[in-house]
């Protein structure tokens, strides 16, 4: 239904917020693909910039903040930053490349698997799913075994790139998981910035040790990362969070859905890549799964989720 819970219609500008938000994460994967650069430095650049972009906020209206949580009465809080930056650095670590080695739309189909791993985690953490959600998470499952064994019959690099999605949805549920530990103190502006610093050093020292190279791209790699800064992970992000304020998180949990058909689209125009055939059923299968999850935990509660847009979109 167009309304929140409080049964008041969506304004036309929250309308128009949630629009520009699915268009701009639905770029991401796309601009990952095209970017003639290493997977991991343009995973560094992305959050380097996005905290080099914060930084002005983090430590101008939110500096009381920024220095209680790293060593004031918010440590507890800091810490839970800090460990959200360690598993936002594996998701892009390991998403991020599965984007380059396989296909933008099993990528990111694959990927949006990160309501179910998060439904087991809340149940490892005593807050079982609901029927629902176990049913959502069967299909999810089905529907990526049958997604990653199409891929199978065309390369082991095809299959890689699945399972590096897969591990990059369990990291993003890890990552949102802490975050809706830290986002209970913090304030949407401290949480990021502490967690993309956190995760652009993880990365950066990992670039340095393996030798990957962080500069000498062409001007279409470095178009490409300031588009993934400036879009999914900024404008896509705020966007999102925006529409929090005036729509449930559940419907906006939704529309996160259309990023993969969204992606797909923006690849096979602009990249020329078609989905696998042999993938389609699964991808659709997973997709329905993920929305029963989703949907299924909307109605076993009502109560609001301290979880953010830029929490679940990592993309």
């Amino acid at each position: 239904m167009n309304v929140r819970s409080s049964g008041q219609p969506i304004r036309p500008l929250t309308v128009l917020a949630l629009a520009v938000a699915v268009c701009a994460v639905s770029s991401s994967a796309p601009l990952i693909a095209f970017a003639a650069a290493p997977a991991l430095a343009v995973a560094f650049w992305r959050n380097g910039l996005a905290s080099v972009a914060l930084t002005p906020v983090a430590l101008g209206p939110r500096r009381g903040e920024v220095r209680d949580a790293i060593r004031g009465s918010r440590r507890r809080a800091g810490v839970f930053c800090l460990l959200a930056g360690v598993a936002l650095a594996a998701h892009f670590g390991t998403w991020m490349p599965s984007v380059q080695l396989g296909t933008v739309a099993t990528s990111t189909a694959l990927v949006a698997t990160q309501p179910v791993w998060q439904g087991l985690i809340a149940a490892w953490q005593g807050r079982r799913p609901s029927t629902a959600g176990w049913i959502g998470i069967v299909l999810a499952v089905a529907g990526a075994a049958w997604a990653t064994g199409a891929d199978a019959g065309v390369s082991g690099q095809a299959v890689l790139a699945d399972v590096l999605a897969l591990l990059g949805a369990i990291f993003a549920a890890v990552y949102t998981a802490l975050g809706e530990q830290a986002r209970a103190a913090l304030s949407t502006t401290t949480y990021t910035w502490i967690c993309y610093g956190v995760c652009a050093v993880l990365l950066v020292i990992v670039c340095w040790s393996a030798g990957i190279p962080l500069t000498g791209y062409d001007p279409r790699a470095w178009a490409a990362i300031l588009g993934l800064v400036a879009g999914a992970q900024l404008l896509g992000h705020s966007m999102f969070n925006y529409a929090l304020q005036y729509t449930s998180a559940t419907t906006v949990s939704v529309l996160i859905l259309l990023e993969v058909p969204g992606a797909a689209l923006l690849a096979w125009l602009w990249l020329g890549q078609s989905p696998r055939p042999g993938a389609l059923p699964g991808l659709a299968l997973l997709l329905a799964g993920v929305a029963v999850v989703i949907l299924g935990a909307a109605r076993r509660t009502r109560r609001p989720v301290p979880a953010l847009a830029d929490e679940s979109l990592p993309t």
